[in-house]
This record gives structure tokens, sequence and C-alpha cells, in this order.
């Protein structure tokens, strides 16, 4: 019997790609989402497109909509929970809104699971930013951007959490209760702790994507922004390699509820942003204007994910180099040009 995958926030980026690539193994698959971000909507037309009716789509909001998401969710053999408040610096001028939507909307999504007969598994895609400053790591400077003078390999999930910004406190608190409920309720739950996720359907803006949104506006020409010296360095990871991690995780169940796992494009898989900006040049041929800004609030000099626990407990690892990834948006960006500019403005 096929398993049936729930996918709040199902009409956004990770969403969508992971909608695709569930329906393309034969999963039975449902989205839930309220389409407030700009291209959900085009996301949902893409994806009806390819896949006609053979999945569901439920229009809902995670917070205020609980009866509809108690009936999506006692139907599914797992959650993937999507559905946030995705952007640092909205959080920082609305947070309250920030709040609701990241902490309460998880407990909604918790609950809804709690109550089932079926008990889904409950993938939840945290953060690095619950990581905050990290000021224990001693941060130096090379040609590449900056890199931690010790943590050669990542951070791992032993470090300690320190939330940053209302957002890096909407998401911390979300992640320590997905945690809690695997050992509180029993309920099977595992979080992922998300670095950089980039790949095509990615309807980038300033500040939140910002590997497409550099691909986007130098596609399109619109003015780059580079929030603080362009050093920052950053584990990138395709999409692709994550929904298939996804499906490793609802395969596994058993061997990760309960688990923290840092995810991303770990120690091998790192660009700055001028770094990530200089391989758009060669890709697209041609040189991309930007201009410097200050750095926003609780922007990380560096982060890398150290990946080996997921590798160890499921085997995953990233398959889709920088290089390689970034060739993906750039064609999907050449193609949807069109919609971009009437997304994007």
């Amino acid at each position: 019997m096929k398993k049936r995958i729930l996918i709040t926030g199902g009409a956004g980026f990770i969403g969508i790609n992971s909608a695709n690539y569930f329906l393309s193994k034969k999963y039975d698959v449902t989205l839930f989402d309220n389409l407030s971000r700009k291209g959900s909507e085009e996301n949902l037309k893409w994806l009806k497109k390819t896949w006609g009716k053979q999945f569901a789509f439920i229009r809902g909001d995670v917070v205020t909509d609980r009866t509809k998401l108690n009936r999506a969710v006692v139907n599914a053999d797992a959650v993937i929970h999507l559905a946030a408040q995705v952007a640092v610096t909205t959080s920082v001028q609305d947070p309250h809104h920030d709040f609701l939507v990241n902490a309460q909307g998880t407990l909604h999504v918790l609950e809804a699971a709690r109550m089932s007969l079926k008990k889904p598994l409950v993938i939840y895609a945290s953060t690095n930013k619950v990581y905050g400053n990290m000021d224990y790591a001693e941060v130096i400077f090379t040609d590449a951007g900056y890199r931690y003078k010790q943590y050669e390999a990542g951070i791992a999930e032993h470090h300690g959490v320190d939330f940053h910004s209302p957002y890096g406190c909407s998401k911390g608190a979300a992640d320590q209760y997905v945690r809690d409920y695997a050992r509180i309720y029993g309920l099977p739950t595992v979080v992922f702790r998300q670095s950089c996720i980039y790949g095509p359907h990615q309807f980038g803006v300033e500040d939140q994507g910002w590997v497409a949104w550099f691909v986007i506006s130098s596609l399109l020409n619109r003015p780059i922004t580079i929030y603080g010296d362009g050093h920052q360095v950053r584990d990138v990871l395709h999409v692709e390699d994550l929904a298939r991690l996804y499906e490793m995780a609802i395969r596994n169940q058993k061997k990760v509820s309960g688990h923290i796992y840092n995810i991303g494009g770990g120690a091998k898989e790192v660009s700055s942003v001028l770094g990530a900006i200089a391989r758009i040049e060669k890709i697209i041929a041609k040189k991309i204007p930007y201009s410097f800004s200050e750095w926003r609030p609780g922007d990380q000099k560096v982060y890398i994910s150290h990946i080996d626990k997921v590798k160890q407990d499921l085997g995953w690892e990233p398959k889709i180099t920088f290089d390689k990834g970034l060739k993906t948006l750039v064609n999907w960006v050449e193609h949807e040009q069109k919609s971009l500019k009437r997304i994007v403005g």
C-alpha cells in the first residue's frame, strides 16, 4: 500500500520539489498551503501540469485552519512540515506574526499528529539559525572566505543552541517542541536543521533564498545588494538531495525518531557569497554588478553543517555538486523569465 505523505507549505520551493520527488516514487501526496508566498500559485500550476490529478491540494493555514489541518493529518503516514515564515528581516519587522506561523503553527501540526491514530512521522524543517552567532567558534579569513579555525568539518548537533533574531527564536522553539514530542508522547519526529537549500522553483527574494535571488537578478538585470562584505560562507545543498533525504527518513522512521540532524552540503560543498556570484558569472558568461550594505542582524560569518551523524544513521550524503546544481537553477530561471518578471516585480 502506498504511503500517504502530507506536505505543509507544499506549494513553496522545498515543498513543490519534494512533492514532485514523492510523486515520481509513486507515493500518495497531499499539499497543504495558504498560497501566501509569491510564486506558490505558479509552483502549484506547474505541479498540476506535470502530474494532473495524481495529488491532492488543500488550501489552508497551519495557524488559523486547525480543523482542515487535523483532517489532513489524520490520513497521513508522514508529515513533512515546511510551512513557515522564512526571513530573518521579516521576523524583525513583525515578530508576532513570525511566532504565530513558526512556533504556534508547528505546535498545531504536532497536536494534530499526536491525536491521529496513525501517529505519523513528523519531519520538521528547522534551520542553522538556531545556533546563533556561535561566538565560541573562532573565525579566520581565507582566500575562499571565512572559515572556522577549529571546526573544519562544520558544526555538529551537540553544539549549544543560541537563538538569535525573532526568526531564530520561533524556529528554535518549534525545533525543541518537535524533539520533545518524541520523548514525552512517543510521537515519531525528526528535526533537520537545514543550511542553504537551493534549486529550481525557488522564487528567491533579497532577504531569503540568496542563491536563487542572485541567479534571478543576474538574468533579469535587477540590482544585487550584498549585506556584509560578501566573504560570509555557507554550505549549500540542492533541493533534490534534500527530498531524497526526506524519503530515507520515512523509510527508516524508527532509526531517526527523536533525533536532530544538521543537514547541508557539508564541508565539501561550501561557497562564499562572492564565490557564488563568480560561479554564476561563469555559467551565464557575463559580469554581475552588485553593491554592498551593512551586515544584517544575526548573520553568521560562516556556517557549515557537520553531516557525519546523518551519514552514519542513514547512509545519506549529497550527490549534486554546487556547480551542477547551479546550472539546473540557471536553466529553470531562463525558462521561467516571463513568470519571474511578473512575480518578482
